[in-house]
């Protein structure tokens, strides 16, 4: 309980990005733990520019914009804050407003619901999950008519972040 007499609960970034995905109806949704410390993972995972087209399949790119700097904005809540513009592989364009915090980012356009999060998990690994859902009318019905297809899709996007985390953290080889 908190002074005011209401309680109160703190959720850690995992659990509170299982929580929006639950709300959004029929989300897919994976979540697994790595073997890497969740900065390893997360500077990856966070890299949106760079690494995201790589763990999407059908993204050809994606390109970030701070929202201080497009609107002149000031401020702690301005430095999280982002617009995001993906191209997919057929060449369809989609704005996004996201939310980027360590161990924490969500992103949404008019057509998807999108987010990650990642938190320590023991001494040598981290907890990671991701969530999309539809936001278009009768998104819910799509999301249940692509749920097999889309949680082989989250599996394998959670299979290349370990490849490209393990990639990244390896030493160099020598020459």
């Amino acid at each position: 309980m908190n002074g005011g007499g209401w309680p109160t609960a703190e959720l850690d970034p995992v659990r509170r990005l299982k929580v929006i995905a639950g709300a959004s109806g029929r989300p897919v949704y994976a979540e697994r733990r790595f073997a890497f410390p969740v900065e390893q993972v997360w500077a990856v995972a966070s890299d949106l520019e760079h690494e995201l087209p790589l763990l999407v399949s059908g993204l050809r790119s994606f390109a970030v914009t701070p929202v201080g700097e497009r609107e002149g904005a000031a401020g702690a809540a301005a430095r999280d804050r982002f617009e995001g513009r993906a191209v997919s592989a057929l060449g369809h364009r989609e704005r996004f407003d996201i939310v980027l915090r360590p161990g924490w980012c969500l992103m949404q356009s008019a057509v998807l619901g999108s987010g990650m999060a990642a938190r320590a998990d023991g001494d040598d690994g981290c907890l990671f999950a991701f969530y999309s859902s539809l936001r278009l009318p009768g998104g819910q019905l799509a999301d249940r008519v692509r749920a097999p297809w889309s949680a082989r899709r989250a599996e394998r996007m959670l299979d290349r972040l370990a490849a490209r985390v393990s990639a990244r953290s390896a030493p160099p080889r020598p020459e």
